[in-house]
């Protein structure tokens, strides 16, 4: 599961609550599938970020009824560009039910009075489970494709996605990194992120280091373990707080860094194949 420090209100927030609560089954198990079954639904709401990235990649515009507020965030979201002029919704029950959504995907990354009562309306609904790893993405793919209508495309992104990350170069020999986040929050194993080192030929430290999913490394730890790569997010390569100025602490300064936009890795979808390029093409040229 793709997990993130919690670093107080904000956007890191968000992200942390949509990769915990992501692939909850609450949603899924209080709502029942499309009853329109063979027919395409019109009025497709998304009840959280990652369910943004991939209606807006799949469907066509004029079926969405409505995209959650972050979607339009480029720090937040990949499709950022492509939301212009597309449906907005803060969130609340009185917007989702004005839309009179024939389906609902997503389960929302922060728990609000409005799912109880969308669970009493019982739209048609389809939850998605957090991605680990690049065939968790492939089955959200499938099941958002199928569920909106739009099966063809589904497979045809996951051809290319297949011909694209196939394509990738791969480190010469197995380098160390650590994904280091701001206050020195560490991502582990059995996470995205870890899928993405290990497709790029890269070894987690935190599997060296026997951290858990999650885990805070000192400035010390870190050092001493000498990874080959820290990978941070593109948003800290500046300090804006003391979350972020850890990461600049001069101990690190020798450590070559590798920034990823966190839109790339907060969701598991087609981003993964711009974050996996990145990664494979940096840690194959140093």
């Amino acid at each position: 599961m793709r997990i993130f420090a919690p670093i107080g209100p904000g956007k890191g927030m968000i992200a942390l609550m949509i990769a915990l609560i992501g692939g909850a089954t609450l949603w899924a198990a209080a709502t029942r599938p499309p009853a329109n079954a063979g027919k395409r639904p019109q009025r497709i709401v998304s009840l959280n970020l990652c369910a943004d990235q991939l209606l807006v990649a799949l469907a066509d515009r004029d079926q969405i009824a409505g995209l959650t507020h972050n979607a339009p965030d480029r720090q937040m979201s990949a499709v950022a560009a492509a939301t212009r002029g597309l449906p907005i919704l803060n969130g609340s029950a009185e917007q989702i039910l004005a839309t009179n959504p024939d389906l609902v995907i997503g389960m929302p990354a922060r728990r609000n009075p409005a799912i109880a009562i969308l669970k009493a309306q019982h739209y048609p609904a389809v939850d998605l489970k957090s991605a680990d790893s690049y065939a968790d993405i492939v089955a959200s793919i499938r099941t958002v494709a199928q569920a909106i209508g739009h099966t063809d495309r589904g497979e045809a992104m996951i051809a290319r996605m297949d011909r694209d990350l196939a394509a990738l170069p791969r480190a010469p020999r197995q380098k160390v990194a650590a994904y280091y986040q701001r206050r020195g929050y560490m991502t582990g194993t059995g996470t995205l992120v870890d899928d993405l080192m290990t497709r790029a030929g890269l070894r987690n430290l935190a599997a060296d280091l026997g951290k858990p999913a999650i885990a805070q490394v000192s400035l010390e730890e870190m050092v001493a373990a000498r990874p080959d790569y820290l990978i941070v997010e593109s948003a800290t390569d500046r300090i804006t707080d003391q979350g972020t100025e850890m990461l600049h602490h001069p101990v690190l300064r020798d450590i070559p860094r590798i920034s990823l936009p966190q839109a790339w890795t907060v969701c598991g979808g087609p981003a993964y194949v711009q974050a996996a390029r990145a990664l494979s093409q940096a840690v194959s040229t140093r």
